[in-house]
């Protein structure tokens, strides 16, 4: 019975450690990208638009704007005054964001 503790106590402790490296919130990867534009996308919608992710390219995060967003005078401020400094708040290793069409 001790070795069937040993080994369960020891998979736990070793599960929690992978799954809290994975789950970091500042890393970046592109669940927090995700996670962080969702805290947005509400905005976005309201006016008719949204944003997809397209690619994360070393430090450089690639979105697409959608809707309303993507022929909007203003979509270059979205981008950089919205979704870049949200992503870079975020996510200290965000450079840059740049829009792919």
């Amino acid at each position: 019975m001790t070795t069937v503790e040993t080994s369960t106590s020891a998979s736990p402790t070793t599960e929690p450690a992978a799954s809290t490296e994975a789950s970091d919130p500042r890393a970046l990867t592109l669940e927090n990208v995700e996670r962080a534009l969702d805290e947005l996308r509400p905005y976005l919608m309201a006016d008719g638009g949204n944003v997809e992710v397209v690619e994360i390219d070393g430090p450089i995060v690639k979105v697409r704007l959608q809707g309303a967003c993507g022929s909007c005078p203003s979509s270059t401020m979205t981008l950089k005054m919205g979704i870049e400094r949200k992503l870079r708040e975020a996510i200290p290793e965000v450079s840059e964001v740049v829009q792919v069409l």
